[in-house]
């Protein structure tokens, strides 16, 4: 896997993955601030041409259309964690719709099974089983926001659309992987992330969420 590539969560020592706190912090509600990420995901999705498909993503093993079908499959892995507890053997990649349907309008659904699925009331408190070990379900949901933005970052850029999500969301998932991702951790071989991009002057959030993964933006 590239080190620009995917934006998969993985903790820093001590950290709860998405949240870059210890296991004393109080658990945070961030179901909102998912469904604002995906939202703007959607509206991105909605402003892809269909000639724009084969064009290459900032993450480099991705094109558009294979960073659609990622994005797909993470929201059913959102979705499927909060169901089953795990998300062990649930696909990273989902093929785009055939029957008519629109991939934005696929993603929507996806994501409105993800509200459902966090919408307990101890789905915050519970614990789950995660690729990097079993973490609480605020930390859960915090990552998948972190991911969700930063894979938008990659979408927009890739499409030529608008590029920095709402400022806020940014700095939110700019501060998650800021605590998880020191960087003695990015130098271990399992960690896809390469060294932090110094942002421009003029950078925004969701730039520079992206030059903190590693991603080059100008």
């Amino acid at each position: 896997m590239s080190p620009t590539s995917s934006s998969d969560p993985r903790p820093g020592s001590g950290s709860h993955p998405g949240t870059g706190t210890d296991s004393e912090t109080a658990p945070v509600d961030q179901r909102a601030e998912l469904a604002a990420a995906q939202q703007w995901v959607a509206r991105l999705i909605d402003g892809i041409d269909q000639q724009q498909l084969d064009n290459p993503t900032p993450c480099t093993e991705f094109t558009v259309r294979q960073l659609l079908e990622h994005l797909l499959a993470v929201q059913n892995r959102i979705a499927v964690v909060a169901e089953t507890g795990s998300i062990e053997g649930s696909p990273t990649s989902l093929p785009l719709p055939e029957d008519g349907a629109t991939v934005a309008a696929a993603f929507r659904a996806a994501a409105a099974r993800t509200q459902r699925a966090w919408s307990g009331d101890d789905a915050l408190t519970a614990s789950y089983q995660l690729p990097w070990g079993t973490v609480p379900g605020f930390a859960a949901v915090a990552g998948y926001v972190a991911e969700n933005v930063a894979h938008g970052w990659d979408l927009a850029v890739a499409t030529g659309q608008p590029a920095e999500a709402d400022p806020a969301l940014a700095e939110l998932a700019l501060r998650s992987y800021q605590g998880m991702l020191p960087d003695e951790v990015r130098l271990l071989p399992e960690v896809p992330f390469g060294p932090r991009v110094e942002p421009a002057a003029d950078a925004g959030p969701t730039e520079r969420l992206a030059n903190f993964l590693g991603r080059s933006s100008r």
